[in-house]
């Protein structure tokens, strides 16, 4: 490809940026308070893993770019409504989040509930709103899709599980499934997303899947070790809360090594589900290394 990983990256975060800041209901509407605190929860952070494996999906489907735009917006406030909440005294407690002071903490805790609800419903506005397909199916499938990978047999059923699995010991198997739900659905809906903006067969949505599958697993793997190792200047959110909350992770039930091996074996499997797309996957590949790989 003619743009390196580096470039490509950081190409469209800088545009995805102001897509973001278009699709989001402007500060000066009414309510200004909940409309500035929404802003203030999605804009200026993070790395957008998502919407970047949607692109990469995008790129590889060969989707118009401005559908994918969409797309992976709704994917990304779906995410950023879940870190508000998650940050919530009733829930992880935590201050601080991409190095910045958590919406409830600057804000107040009813409005980072509502700024959380608010941004589920406008990602569902934005696939509703938009012709992110020429076949109305197809588009009404990632409406099914991220519903799913957000609600309870996704997202939000994993973080219950979380919830409930607060100083208990799990199985390996436990703690993949509570995973699968909490990190990897949204991760899996941001490719399947990203790919139906575009053409694909059944067979190459089944392996795109799996890809993501694999590849939300090991994020949430990589986060567990960071957690350990990196501090929290470094990781833009407080590190060691799982182990002070004693929370089972991929580190605690496994050690250091044995987590980073996990992770070196979700990566490899991923990389295989690619192996017959060609250079058409090319981004998706650098983005399976990137997530393995980081180094914040």
């Amino acid at each position: 490809m003619s743009v390196d990983f580096q470039s490509w990256v950081a190409a469209h975060q800088v545009r995805f940026e102001e897509v973001l800041r278009n699709l989001l209901p402007r500060a000066d509407i009414a309510p200004q308070r909940l409309h500035e605190a929404m802003r203030y929860a999605v804009l200026d952070g993070g790395k957008r893993v998502r919407p970047l494996l949607a692109f990469a999906a995008g790129e590889l489907a060969d989707a118009d770019e401005k559908r994918v735009d969409v797309a992976a917006a709704a994917a990304e406030l779906i995410h950023a409504y879940s870190l508000v909440h998650d940050d919530m005294p009733c829930m992880d407690d935590d201050v601080l989040r991409r190095g910045k002071p958590t919406c409830h903490v600057q804000y107040d805790e009813a409005t980072a509930l509502l700024v959380g609800d608010a941004l589920q419903t406008l990602a569902f506005q934005l696939l509703a709103e938009h012709r992110l397909n020429d076949d109305a199916s197809r588009q009404l499938e990632m409406t099914r899709l991220l519903a799913v990978a957000s609600g309870s047999r996704g997202m939000a059923g994993g973080q219950a599980i979380d919830l409930a699995s607060v100083g208990k010991p799990l199985t390996l198997p436990e703690l993949e499934f509570m995973h699968i739900h909490k990190t990897g659905a949204l991760i899996r809906a941001a490719v399947l997303l990203g790919a139906h903006c575009g053409t694909v067969s059944a067979e190459q949505l089944e392996r795109l899947d799996r890809f993501g599958k694999l590849i939300g697993l090991a994020f949430q793997v990589v986060d567990d070790v960071l957690d350990c190792e990196a501090d929290t200047a470094t990781l833009g959110k407080t590190a060691g809360k799982d182990a002070d909350n004693d929370k089972p992770t991929y580190v605690s039930l496994l050690g250091i090594q044995g987590a980073r091996d996990m992770a070196q074996r979700l990566h490899s499997e991923a990389l295989e589900t690619l192996a017959g797309f060609g250079d058409s996957a090319q981004r998706l590949r650098e983005l399976a290394d990137f997530i393995v790989l980081r180094k914040f």
